[in-house]
């Protein structure tokens, strides 16, 4: 089992930054982290993705350029440092891992075994 907690989150002004972490604890086995938000009413989207085997991201284009996923093995927490930050990112942050290779499948969170509880982020404008 992998426990995934997530924070960081806040209200923030639009351009505004934020950084996001994700703690995992448990069985650390995971191939996969990643991000994803969900916004009122919305369906819960991908944001960004890392392996932990390997220097390999993605990105939602919507985040291009203005977020950054990284890690930290050692502390096997994977963060999200938000840039130029826009009121449509407003959303409930999750972070996701999974032990699977899950390779063009990154964007699914069908493809991912643990969440985390999530945390808000609100970008007023």
């Amino acid at each position: 089992q992998v426990q995934l907690v997530e924070s960081g989150g806040g209200l923030v002004q639009a351009g505004g930054s934020l950084r996001l972490s994700c703690a995992a604890s448990g069985r650390t086995f995971s191939t996969y982290m990643g991000w994803f938000r969900q916004a009122p009413g919305k369906e819960r989207e991908f944001v960004a993705t890392t392996s932990w085997t390997g220097s390999i991201t993605y990105y939602a284009d919507s985040v291009k350029g203005r977020f950054t996923i990284s890690r930290d093995n050692a502390k096997n927490t994977v963060y999200l440092q938000m840039n130029s930050l826009k009121p449509e990112d407003t959303a409930v942050f999750y972070c996701a891992a999974t032990q699977r290779y899950i390779g063009s499948a990154y964007y699914q969170p069908r493809s991912y075994d643990y969440w985390g509880q999530g945390t808000q982020v609100t970008v007023s404008s």
